[in-house]
């Protein structure tokens, strides 16, 4: 159960990760922060981003096997990174218009499913 609590909190992290990074350019794009000054910006971000640390950091904490939980240091890493991107991919496709998902797209998740696989090889 430790790695489901892992990896549950690593996406709701991500989720975060995602609105504090680039959601306040679909805020923009909807002319709600438009006129904000960019350091306002930023401190949105950042209240934005402590919910992500507060996810993420509980997340390496119990998922490390260092503190009893299954997974190395490397393989938090490279599932963080598949789970950011399959995060941004679905808010980017879905939130705004003109981004697609294309053939190389693709190619790079495919390669990102074999890291996965390679860093769980034993």
């Amino acid at each position: 159960m430790i790695g489901f609590y892992t990896i549950l909190l690593l996406i709701v992290s991500n989720i975060f990760m995602t609105l504090a990074w680039y959601g306040h350019l679909k805020l923009q794009e909807m002319k709600i922060i438009s006129n904000w000054p960019l350091f306002a910006v930023i401190l949105f971000s950042w209240g934005i981003a402590l919910a992500e640390y507060s996810c993420q950091v509980p997340a390496n904490r119990i998922g490390f096997n260092g503190n009893g939980g299954p997974f190395s240091l490397m393989q938090l890493k490279v599932i963080q990174e598949v789970i950011t991107l399959v995060v941004f991919t679905l808010f980017s496709t879905l939130l705004f218009k003109g981004e697609a998902l294309h053939w190389n797209h693709v190619a790079a998740f495919a390669c990102l499913i074999l890291a996965v696989y390679f860093v769980f090889m034993k």
